[in-house]
């Protein structure tokens, strides 16, 4: 039998150093934008109960969720998503707080994708999420805090945006199952021209197959609405462009010539609870979102509490990613002082290194037990300074 004890889990690494320096700093960027804006931060718990993953609508399959049990015998899982258990606290003890409500969060997800190589099932994410108003503003407000977390990252960005309502309203004229339906979206998703076509082809020539297969090719700017009202002139979808068209203007204005904004009317999520607006971000040098996001105003009424929202989450562990590929990684804060007491003189020296601390500086006590390789230590780690506590209780500095 194999032991396990030397590894991790696939999907899952360990953080050293500089990496953690890198996280912790987007983190931090993040949350103080966030919190500047007024958004108020919560943490929910990393184990849920199944329940709140498998609602009517099942948006996350089981085979994603790392599943276990509690001392009862009842179903959990480890939190797969942040959306859903913050709309589990909207619904329940936030049901009679003053709207909107404006919550963040920096909390880790789990959830696994066997088919994908070099996968990351343990993901950093640090979002927010606008509770309890339908208005225009609320969407462009989520536009432009996701145009700031990317502009905070200092690299070139591009947001794409988009409206699942679209899909949603062609997909709804089909014939088909749910489950083909679901092919449909992955391949609109994946832009997989080619098994798109065959499968749409499959269920006959129509207007609506036909709008189906050129979905995922309307993307780029202003003239992407034009080609899908001549695509598709129902009522309803007409009405969706021009929601999604006025967005747009105004999110290109607030972008202003910091990034590239562009409206893609194939962004199908795969977490389908999204209603209308959908957001996803990008760095340079990155083929996968760092942003991802949208409104979903259906949600949370499946807990019991009709009420509509719009957010999104960064993937922190994708940033990092960037940033280490396109960088150096922060050098690792240096002592300022190293602490060596003679034998019998540990106390004063512990005092003597948080007296050194109070005054700003990053002070290491030595934990060796002779001066010459504290010294060696200290040229080794260039610490400038070492201070000695001998006998008599006087310091001396080198």
């Amino acid at each position: 039998m194999r032991n396990y004890d030397l590894i991790t889990p696939e999907g899952t690494k360990d953080f050293l150093f500089g990496e953690c320096i890198v996280r912790r700093n987007i983190e931090d960027t993040l949350l103080g934008l966030f919190k500047s804006r007024g958004y108020s931060e919560m943490i929910t718990p990393g184990l849920e109960f199944f329940d709140v993953f498998n609602l009517n609508s099942r948006y996350f399959p089981q085979e994603n969720l790392y599943k276990l049990t509690d001392s009862k015998g009842r179903l959990l899982v480890m939190r797969p998503d942040s959306t859903m258990p913050i709309a589990r606290v909207v619904a329940t003890r936030l049901r009679d707080a003053m709207m909107p409500l404006k919550l963040c969060y920096n909390q880790t997800v789990y959830r696994t994708e066997p088919a994908l190589k070099g996968r990351s099932d343990e993901i950093v994410q640090t979002g927010i999420e606008l509770i309890g108003s339908q208005l225009k503003i609320a969407d462009l407000e989520v536009i432009s805090t996701a145009v700031d977390s990317l502009k905070s990252f200092g690299m070139q960005f591009s947001l794409e945006i988009g409206h699942i309502g679209i899909f949603k309203e062609l997909v709804g004229k089909l014939e088909a199952t749910d489950h083909t339906k679901e092919k449909i979206r992955k391949l609109i998703e994946n832009k997989n021209f080619p098994a798109l076509n065959d499968l749409l082809d499959s269920l006959g020539n129509s207007p609506v197959t036909n709008a189906l297969k050129k979905l995922p090719a309307l993307f780029g700017g202003e003239d992407v609405f034009e080609k899908a009202e001549e695509l598709m002139p129902e009522e309803n979808i007409g009405r969706l462009l021009d929601e999604l068209r006025d967005i747009y203007r105004d999110a290109c204005e607030i972008c202003g010539n910091d990034g590239v904004i562009t409206v893609d009317l194939g962004l199908v999520n795969k977490t389908d609870y999204y209603t209308g607006l959908i957001i996803k971000g990008y760095l340079q040098g990155h083929g996968e979102e760092i942003i991802s996001g949208g409104r979903y105003d259906k949600l949370i009424s499946e807990f019991g509490y009709d009420i509509p929202a719009v957010g999104f989450a960064v993937n922190v562990n994708g940033v990092a990613k960037v940033i280490e590929k396109n960088g150096v990684l922060p050098a690792m804060p240096r002592a300022d002082v190293i602490v060596y007491a003679e034998e019998g003189c540990e106390v004063a020296a512990i005092r003597a290194a948080k007296e050194l601390r109070e005054q700003g500086l990053i002070v290491e006590n030595a934990l060796f037990d002779d001066l010459e390789t504290v010294r060696d230590y200290a040229k080794e780690n260039k610490i400038p300074k070492v201070v000695v506590i001998d006998g008599s209780g006087k310091e001396e500095q080198e």
